[in-house]
């Protein structure tokens, strides 16, 4: 079971943060041959990135909403995660060429989306919780003195301390 931390913690971090958001939705459930191969592959993906310390990707949360999975990533840089994107030897590449083939035999069945932020200033905080989200993809530190608010977090830059 993942460690409590009953304090009041934030995350901490120096340099680029970048945050990435892909989803994809089912608009004909009653395709399956053509949806689930594009749900199966993110899985590959992951795992691939995750034992991979310099890819770039901190860390990873899926989330299933009415509309479709969105996995939120949170990268290092912009650059890393373009590289990885563009990779040839990666299992990006040929996921994505192989969703653009169905894409073009039976159009509208899936959707897929995302969406890339740079963080120049991001605010955290985590009481009775274990690490999650920018806390677990960064690192989680005790909130500080000078840091009790969200302003005077937010104030601290991307650090969040």
């Amino acid at each position: 079971m993942a460690e409590i931390h009953a304090g009041r913690m934030t995350h901490s971090h120096d340099g680029p943060l970048v945050v990435f958001l892909i989803g994809m939705r089912v608009n004909k459930p009653w395709r399956p041959d053509q949806w689930l191969p594009t749900f199966a592959a993110m899985p590959a993906m992951l795992r691939e990135l995750a034992s991979d310390p310099d890819s770039g990707m901190l860390g990873f949360r899926t989330v299933v909403g009415p509309s479709g999975p969105t996995v939120i990533q949170w990268w290092s840089s912009k650059e890393k995660l373009y590289a990885y994107a563009s990779a040839r030897d990666a299992e990006h590449r040929p996921a994505w060429t192989a969703f653009n083939a169905r894409a073009r035999k039976a159009p509208g069945v899936v959707g897929i989306w995302h969406e890339t932020y740079e963080v120049s200033r991001a605010e955290s905080i985590y009481v009775g919780m274990p690490a999650t989200g920018l806390g677990r993809a960064t690192s989680l530190v005790p909130v500080g003195r000078n840091a009790d608010r969200a302003a005077a977090r937010m104030a601290a830059g991307a650090t969040g301390r």
